[in-house]
């Protein structure tokens, strides 16, 4: 089991805010991570990190054995499979979903003058279909519904077999029913023998898929709790990071939370 990124003595500071904070953090290539935490706790930021996309202020981040600073990162990003709503503004609206997920063999968000292998188009195809998108290959992204366009953006962060697997948010505003059939297959390809390290980001812990091993629990840009979900995903520790009396219940290994009358 290899280490996909560790953070040490981790800070970052912008305009005299702090945004995290002494974060020590490790994630091994077996282990699928949970971030979880209340609005302005350093989720994104920290994905951001992870994706070679920021350096720290202090500390030092280290993704796949490249320490961030110290590295070509035009050649580290490509080995990272990197899914946000700030992505998916890049994409053009009237790029087709099969374009959407091919251009990722080249890091870019538009399809343009570059040339295609046969086996790119047919490993395209072949992730759309393993996220249900097989029949939307012709559509436009613009076209698509948030649910559709969720998927698209995860088939493409795994389009090149990446190293590192990053996930910000990717259920948020879908319906139940677009929730639920994402975190079944985020569930599936997490449990996939070969599937890379994952991390993924979201405000709520029903929102965890089957599969996922651990978690980490921040506030305020510092770390509440981390480690394995059962020992990590508890009452206290949630009423800790969020700062308001939770219960937190389980059933099978689904997790829900609501908060506990006064007194």
């Amino acid at each position: 089991m290899a280490t996909v990124l560790q953070l040490s003595e981790v800070s970052l500071t912008r305009s005299g805010t702090t945004i995290l904070n002494r974060l020590d953090w490790t994630v091994d290539s077996a282990e699928r991570w949970v971030v979880l935490g209340p609005n302005g706790a350093g989720k994104t930021t920290l994905l951001q990190l992870a994706a070679a996309q920021l350096h720290p202020t202090r500390g030092t981040v280290t993704v796949l054995d490249q320490r961030i600073g110290g590295v070509d990162l035009f050649e580290l990003r490509p080995r990272i499979g990197f899914a946000s709503t700030a992505m998916a503004r890049r994409i053009p609206k009237e790029e087709s979903v099969l374009d959407v997920v091919l251009t990722a063999a080249y890091s870019v968000t538009g399809r343009w003058s570059e040339q295609y292998e046969e086996i790119d188009v047919r490993r395209a195809q072949r992730v759309l279909a393993e996220w249900r998108l097989d029949a939307l290959g012709n559509r436009r992204f613009g076209d698509l519904s948030d649910g559709e366009q969720k998927r698209v953006q995860i088939a493409r962060a795994v389009m090149t077999d990446p190293e590192l697997l990053l996930l910000d948010e990717p259920a948020a505003s879908l319906d139940l029913g677009s929730r639920e059939e994402l975190l079944q297959l985020l569930g599936g390809y997490a449990s996939m023998a070969g599937a890379p390290g994952m991390v993924m980001v979201t405000h709520h812990v029903e929102e965890i898929p089957v599969g996922f091993t651990h978690a980490l629990l921040i506030r305020g840009g510092a770390v509440v709790a981390a480690g394995p979900i059962p020992e990590t995903i508890t009452s206290e520790q949630i009423t800790e990071t969020f700062g308001l009396p939770v219960e937190i219940t389980r059933a099978g290994d689904r997790y829900a939370a609501r908060a506990t009358a006064p007194g």
